[in-house]
This record gives structure tokens, C-alpha cells and sequence, in this order.
């Protein structure tokens, strides 16, 4: 009987975050080509724009005001690097099984890598997606921020999801 080796799904995870790096740069970059900083392009009335802000504080511009703007870029940075590393360091340990605790680590290190390139290079990080949700206006972001909040909440998911009990087959066996 020949026993196939499972698939080691590192590459296609690993993809997956470059997808994510790839799509949030081209977006910035249009963005930065396009509309003018400050500027916006209603796509839904109310609803959702397209803008242009440069973030130079955390996610949803925390930090953003603070008296030491470029402290706060190091440690931003800093964190980020650290995230980075452990997240690459724990797909790779489990990236040989494809679970939705896998692609979440694919997608927040695609979008933390995402945003690492900004403040490394720019200092600041361009947001352009824009909600309103009533009267409540939610904080510009990117792709990147939406890759980060997508895998932590499907991180979330599974974790509350749970193992489910061995059948009583595979006890047997």
C-alpha cells in the first residue's frame, strides 16, 4: 500500500499573506495616485467613502495626537516586528494542516507586514475606507487593518468553536 504524505500547506498560506501585502499596497498606492489627501469619493451616500488620511498612530489612530509622534512610531514598529516574527514562527510550525486558525495567522501577518511597510517607509500608514454606521463614523482603515480584523476574528471563532470529542472509531483504533 503506498502512503501519500499530507500536503504541507506552508506555500499556500504563506500566498496568502503576500496576496494580502500585494492587494493592500496596490490599493494604497492608488489611493495615493488618485484622490488627494484629505479628499474623499462617496461610494455610498452616508454609508461608505473612499479617502485619503495618513495614520501615524495605531489601529484607529490611537496614538495619533500623542506629544512624541516618532517614540510611537518606533514602538508601533517595534510591535509590529515582534507580531510579525511570532505569527510567521507559529504558521510555519502549523501551516502543514490547512485550518481556520492557519489562514487567520496568514491573514493577520499579510496585514501586519502590510502596514510595517508604510511606517518603515512613510512614517505613517494611508487609511482609506471610511464607514458610517447612523451617526457614528468608524475610523479610517485599509486592507491591511481588514486582513488584521478578519483573522482575529476568525482566530476567535475557532477558538470558541472548540475540538470536537475523537468518534468512538477513532478510540477503537
Amino acid at each position: 500500500m503506498i502512503h501519500s504524505r499530507p500536503r504541507d500547506w506552508r506555500v499556500p498560506l504563506l500566498a496568502l499573506s503576500a496576496l494580502v501585502i500585494l492587494f493592500d499596497r496596490l490599493t494604497k498606492i492608488w489611493v495615493t495616485l488618485h484622490i488627494e489627501l484629505g479628499q474623499a469619493i462617496p461610494v455610498i451616500p452616508r454609508v461608505f467613502r473612499i479617502t485619503h488620511v495618513l495614520n501615524s498612530g495605531a489601529a484607529f489612530s490611537l496614538f495619533a495626537d500623542s506629544l512624541s509622534p516618532e517614540r510611537v512610531r518606533l514602538m508601533l514598529i517595534g510591535f509590529s516586528v515582534v507580531a510579525a516574527v511570532a505569527v510567521f514562527a507559529v504558521l510555519l510550525k502549523m501551516g502543514h494542516q490547512f485550518t481556520l486558525t492557519t489562514v487567520s495567522l496568514a491573514l493577520i501577518l499579510g496585514g501586519a507586514i502590510g502596514n510595517l511597510y508604510d511606517r518603515l517607509r512613510f512614517a505613517s500608514v494611508v487609511d482609506f475606507l471610511q464607514v458610517y454606521i447612523l451617526s457614528y463614523h468608524w475610523p479610517d482603515f485599509n486592507l491591511a487593518d481588514s486582513a488584521i480584523v478578519v483573522g482575529a476574528i476568525l482566530l476567535m471563532l475557532d477558538a470558541f468553536r472548540g475540538t470536537k470529542p475523537a468518534s468512538l472509531e477513532s478510540r477503537a483504533s
